[in-house]
């Protein structure tokens, strides 16, 4: 039955999925990438087999009577893009499986799989922040910091599709530890993330005694990258200093990729990405005092457009490249 599934016309819809630690979100997408039907459900942790079996019932729930040409999903995970088996994930219970073939076997469809970051750079290439450009370098800013690149209009996933960890790169060598399994101090994952923003903060409230951060803590509040980001909003200069911290740590990254992949477009994403110039501002700034100037001229660093969609719409993209070849 797969079989026929294959050689249905590149005029089906297909159904892009985004996978996350709270909630996983289906839609069905024209291919004309519009979406005509959507759905949501709380992210089931307790096993592979029980979060697998809800993104079957997911996917049959949101295509309905439609007969679909392909599902794309994208997963807060390391891909194997030689096998479509996942090897390893942040927040989900799916490590060691092959995922496309499994996922083949219960929707009789075909599947494509990719990093969620990969997925909300290609939404975001075709449709959002960056559409037209070629070349583009996406970080998505929320607890860690995900990476995604576009090179000549392509997903670039490196030789077996683990590349693109751009959150992994060292910004600081003499940094805090980066998280999970990264064995590396100073990376842009925790100077740049929403979980730095934080740090950030209680670090200006230690240096000003007495200072409006300071004061917010002995009020109890927790000084949380949202938190700070209403408050700089606000005009809070301490707050406006943390979100400084982060976005310089954030340029001299950018600095690097913007040297080394010569994008048209880099695009900030992510929770902490709601800071827009606040944040933005200060990476732009360090980003053109390190970078090669040829190299960097003309880049544009901007905020994606497509927020919480850019993940099903990337995933959907993904479906709709496998079909169209």
């Amino acid at each position: 039955m797969l079989a026929t599934r294959m050689s249905d016309s590149s005029r089906s819809p297909v159904v892009g999925v985004d996978v996350g630690g709270t909630t996983l979100k289906a839609a069905l997408v024209s291919p004309d990438r519009e979406m005509i039907g959507r759905g949501q459900v709380p992210t089931d942790l307790r096993s592979q087999r029980a979060l697998l079996d809800l993104l079957t019932r997911l996917v049959e729930q949101v295509r309905g009577d439609a007969e679909v040409a392909a599902v794309g999903f994208g997963l807060p995970s390391q891909v194997d893009q030689r096998h479509g088996r996942v090897i390893d994930s942040v927040n989900i219970p799916l490590a060691d499986v092959d995922f496309v073939r499994e996922m083949e076997r219960r929707l009789d469809v075909r599947v494509a799989v990719d990093n969620d970051a990969n997925v909300a750079c290609l939404a975001e290439s075709r449709m959002g922040a960056a559409e037209g450009a070629k070349h583009v370098v996406m970080l998505t800013l929320g607890t860690g910091v995900g990476g995604g690149l576009v090179l000549d209009g392509r997903v670039y996933r490196g030789a077996i599709g683990t590349g693109a960890e751009l959150g992994h790169v060292t910004v600081d060598a003499n940094g805090p530890p980066c998280h999970g399994r990264c064995r590396n101090r100073g990376c842009l994952e925790v100077m740049s993330s929403a979980t730095a923003i934080m740090r950030h903060a209680n670090d200006v409230a230690s240096e000003n005694r007495g200072g409006s951060l300071d004061s917010d803590l002995e009020r109890g509040e927790d000084l949380d990258a949202r938190y700070i980001i209403g408050q700089a909003q606000d005009g809070d200069r301490e707050a406006v200093e943390a979100l400084r911290r982060a976005g310089f740590y954030l340029g001299v990254g950018l600095a690097s990729f913007v040297n080394i992949f010569n994008p048209e477009v880099v695009v900030i994403g992510g929770g902490a990405s709601a800071a827009g110039e606040l944040l933005i501002g200060p990476a732009r700034e360090e980003m053109f005092r390190r970078a090669l100037p040829a190299t960097a001229m003309g880049v544009r660093v901007v905020v994606a457009e497509l927020g919480n969609d850019a993940g099903v719409l990337g995933a959907a993209c993904l479906a709709l490249d496998m079909i169209e070849g």
